[in-house]
């Protein structure tokens, strides 16, 4: 199965030149690693930065300098800086192209929770409900299973949800999948040395599986 880098490489491929893309915390923010040198794309913080960079060497460490998870980062040229009343005006505004967010877990439908767990210390949703209502292409990096085996890709969300049929695709540790506009997680690649088989066990939500799958590339 992938690890959380690999993921981040997956989903690094989906990125298209131009685009304006906002990272969530998380496996998302390691994104900005990978993003391929011909691909001309904007990373946005909702704390109020366009043009995040890769993560800073050690020499590079700006603790003023930091992404909406508290991350130290780095600014490309031409990167501004604004307040976050003005960040929210972009999210909401439908400037983003793509979102690419954790969860917790993701309905067959597209629902996405990701913010909380009932009876544990959480400081409150932050701007994932703004990025999920206003973003019209959002993509999940996530663990397929959680620790204790139980599927995260369900029939229908037992956490407080996010966001309602907004998930477009997932990358997890075992395949990229898309979230069919009719309900159902449409299998399109399997992670390496993970066969179809055990990604249907391992999914509780429906999983539509058509033809020979394919080993995802990590480039």
């Amino acid at each position: 199965m992938l690890n959380k880098h690999e993921i981040a490489k997956r989903i690094a491929q989906e990125v298209k030149d131009g685009w304006y893309v906002n990272l969530g915390i998380g496996i998302p923010t390691l994104v900005a690693n990978y993003i391929p040198a011909h691909i001309n794309v904007v990373l946005q913080s909702e704390n109020g930065l366009l043009g995040i960079g890769p993560f800073p060497t050690e020499e590079e460490v700006n603790p003023d300098l930091i992404n909406a998870g508290k991350q130290t980062v780095t600014m490309l040229p031409g990167s501004s800086l604004f307040s976050s009343a003005d960040s929210f005006g972009m999210i909401r505004g439908g400037h983003i192209n793509l979102t690419i967010l954790g969860a917790m877990e993701v309905s067959e439908n597209g629902d996405i929770a990701n913010w909380k767990i009932p009876g544990k210390m959480v400081k409150g949703m932050g701007g994932a409900m703004d990025l999920v209502a206003a973003a019209g292409n959002i993509i999940v990096a996530m663990q397929h299973k959680s620790k204790d085996g139980q599927s995260k890709l369900l029939k229908k969300c037992s956490l407080p949800l996010t966001g309602i049929k907004c998930v477009k695709k997932i990358v997890s540790d075992m395949a990229v999948m898309d979230v069919l506009p009719g309900g159902g997680f449409r299998l399109l690649e399997r992670a390496p040395g993970v066969s179809v088989e055990e990604i249907i066990q391992a999914t509780q939500g429906k999983l539509i599986v058509e033809g020979n799958i394919p080993e995802m590339q990590i480039v």
